[in-house]
C-alpha cells in the first residue's frame, strides 16, 4: 500500500466519523462487510467477476442478517454461494448479538434484577433492548 492511499483511506474514516454522529457504527459495519466479502473471495478460490481455473464455486446473491453489537445493530449482507456450504466466521449461524452480553444478562436474572431494569440497563449499554 502506498502512501497516498493510506492518506486517502484515513481521509475517508476521518469524514465518516466527523460528518455522521453513528459514524463509528458505520465503520464497523463498513468493516465486516469487506471482511464478508473476503472471506466469500477466499472460499471460492476467485473475486466477484473473476474467471479462473481455480475457482471452486459461484456467487449467488446476498441476504440481510442484523446482528447486535457494542455499538448497535449493524445491517450487514451476508453472500452466498450456489451450492450453500458458505459460512461466516465472524459470528456463529443464528447468533444475532455478540456472546458477552449473555453472561452478565444470565447473572442478573440469577441475581433477581426485574426485566424493566434489565432493559433499561441493555439500553443504555448496546442501544438494543432484549426480551424477557
Amino acid at each position: 500500500m502506498t502512501k497516498s492511499e493510506g492518506k486517502t483511506a484515513s481521509a475517508a474514516v476521518k469524514d465518516i466519523l466527523l460528518s455522521n454522529p453513528d459514524g463509528l457504527r458505520e465503520l464497523i459495519r463498513t468493516v465486516m462487510q469487506e471482511v464478508l466479502e473476503a472471506e466469500m473471495d477466499e472460499a471460492l478460490g476467485a473475486s466477484k467477476g473473476e474467471r479462473t481455473p481455480d475457482r471452486l464455486g459461484y456467487r449467488s446473491g446476498h441476504y440481510g442478517r442484523t446482528q447486535i453489537t457494542r455499538v448497535g445493530k449493524l445491517e450487514l449482507r451476508v453472500p452466498l454461494d450456489r451450492s450453500g456450504h458458505f459460512s461466516t466466521e465472524l459470528f456463529e449461524l443464528y447468533q444475532r448479538s455478540s456472546g458477552r452480553w449473555w453472561r452478565p444478562l444470565a447473572e442478573m436474572y440469577v441475581q433477581v434484577v426485574s426485566t424493566r431494569k434489565v432493559k433499561a440497563i441493555t439500553e443504555e449499554l448496546c442501544g438494543h433492548a432484549f426480551s424477557a
